[in-house]
Parts: C-alpha cells; structure tokens; sequence
C-alpha cells in the first residue's frame, strides 16, 4: 500500500449522524463503500415502525444520498447488499428499488436475517465506483 492512498470519510449533508464509530461513506483506490444504511430519517428519527414500503424508500434515499455525499452515484454501483428480516418482503422490496435504481444493475445479495438494530426490517449496503 503506497502512502499516498488514505481513504477518505464523508458524513454527506442531507443526512443523520452516524450512530457509531464509522462513517456513512469511505472512499479509496477509486471505490466508494456505503455503510450499511437503516430507515433512518434527516432529522434522526429511526422509522422502525413505519411501513416496510416506507422503510425501504428511506434506506434508499440514504443510500443515495451517502453515494452523492461521497462523489458517486446510483449509476456508478457495483454491488448492492440487502439484509431483510422477512423474506415474503422481498417482492416488495424489489419493485421499489428497481423504480430508485433504474437503468443501474448492479450485482445483489439479499441476506435473511432474524433481526435488525433498533427492529428495523431492512439493512443496506454498498459498493460503487468513485
């Protein structure tokens, strides 16, 4: 690794804090890494018990958001990953982020998990190019 390749980090406006130790985007070696992005509102607001339909278009929208924030795009996706704790959800899921991705097709993963933090129904994450 040469010494000139530090990644970057970016808390992008438009966005909650991070809840954590990480940042919603880090950037390196012409990538871009979306952390893993939960319902989570602007204004904080964790929307665990707002309709799946609701929770996913949020997830997406801070997904989107971390993408710009960091110099990237939706168009610009590589990989997406899907954490979901219900998987007759998924139907559902798919037609909303097929209308947030359009032309995009980037590889998907869709992982079943028992829970999620805070009792979100869906985690996700990706990978673009930056």
């Amino acid at each position: 690794m040469s010494g000139n390749s530090l990644p970057t980090y970016y808390e992008p406006a438009g966005m909650a804090a991070s809840r954590g130790h990480y940042s919603h985007a880090t950037s390196g070696a012409g990538l871009v890494f979306i952390s893993g992005q939960l319902p989570v509102a602007q204004d904080g607001t964790v929307l665990h018990d707002a309709t799946f339909e609701v929770q996913a278009q949020q997830v997406l929208a801070n997904v989107a958001a971390a993408l710009q924030g960091a110099g990237s795009s939706i168009g610009q996706l590589l990989q997406v990953r899907v954490y979901i704790t219900d998987m007759a959800l998924w139907p559902a899921f798919n037609a909303i982020y097929a209308q947030w991705a359009g032309t995009a097709r980037p590889a998907r993963a869709v992982v079943p998990v028992p829970t999620l933090h805070y009792g979100c129904a869906l985690e996700v994450e990706a990978t673009a190019l930056g």
